[in-house]
């Protein structure tokens, strides 16, 4: 755990009499962690000794904590302290489900940019994802595989098996940004994707099908054939948010009439 006291100051310049603004004292607290290269749940300094050494008022970094609170780059623990944050993308996963949420043509244009980035990412990191999936990994992928078919005959969601089996094919990559960038798409399609109502059964059968040909693929470490299941893959959920985007205008023209 990191001390509280520091070398490097984020004081304002010399002989500024102007009140600092909560982004300005956000953007020095940011400054600060860096500056003492902090790490996630390091403790900060407290809120009189910030305001000390930013010259603010307390207010002024009351305000600014809770907005650096929000996007998960501070954490406050109530009794404890200010600490370093989890850096999330929580931020970025509310901001997209506001916007897919806020009117139905926007939520299918998000939707229909999350299945692009998630294509891209996927089969962007084909050769490594090969490289790094072993048997226990691709075990484990066909369980849920079996799970997933098993759920959509029974008419339950499978998106959580779904989201593991994704969650899976990256997690041997170590790579956390992409767990968390990946997770952060996931959570806003779970918000997102039930305005596209009812999934056909083909689009049951050819998502069951492209998983258990990503899986063959992977055992197989064939990249070319891994690069077209992801592309199959996708294909139910652009065909959802087409028919989304046709039922909409339909209701919109009769409404219109």
């Amino acid at each position: 755990m990191a001390e509280t006291s520091r070398t490097t100051s984020p004081g304002r310049s010399a002989g500024s009499t102007r009140p600092l603004r909560r982004h300005e004292v956000a953007e020095r607290i940011k400054r600060y962690i860096i500056d003492n290269r902090l790490r996630p749940g390091d403790l900060l300094p407290s809120e009189g000794e910030l305001c000390e050494a930013l010259g603010a008022s307390r207010s002024s970094v009351r305000e600014a904590v809770k907005t650096l609170d929000a996007l998960d780059i501070v954490e406050v623990r109530h009794g404890h302290g200010t600490y370093v944050g989890r850096l999330s993308m929580s931020a970025l996963v509310e901001g997209l489900t506001f916007r897919g949420l806020l009117s139905p043509d926007d939520d299918f244009k998000v939707l229909e940019e999350l299945v692009d980035v998630r294509e891209v990412l996927e089969r962007g990191m084909a050769q490594r994802i090969l490289a790094t999936l072993h048997a226990d990994h691709i075990s484990t992928l066909e369980e849920l595989v079996d799970e997933m078919e098993a759920g959509l005959a029974a008419g339950r969601d499978v998106i959580a098996v779904d989201r593991r089996f994704h969650a899976l094919l990256v997690e041997p990559l170590r790579n956390e940004i992409i767990s968390q960038f990946s997770s952060a798409c996931w959570d806003v399609y779970g918000v997102v994707a039930p305005h596209l109502h009812v999934i056909t059964k083909q689009d049951e059968l050819d998502t069951v099908n492209a998983h258990r040909a990503v899986v063959a693929a992977v055992r197989a470490g064939d990249p070319a054939a891994f690069d077209r299941a992801v592309e199959a893959h996708y294909r139910p959920a652009r065909r959802r948010i087409a028919a989304a985007r046709e039922r909409n205008a339909r209701a919109a023209e009769q409404q219109a009439n």
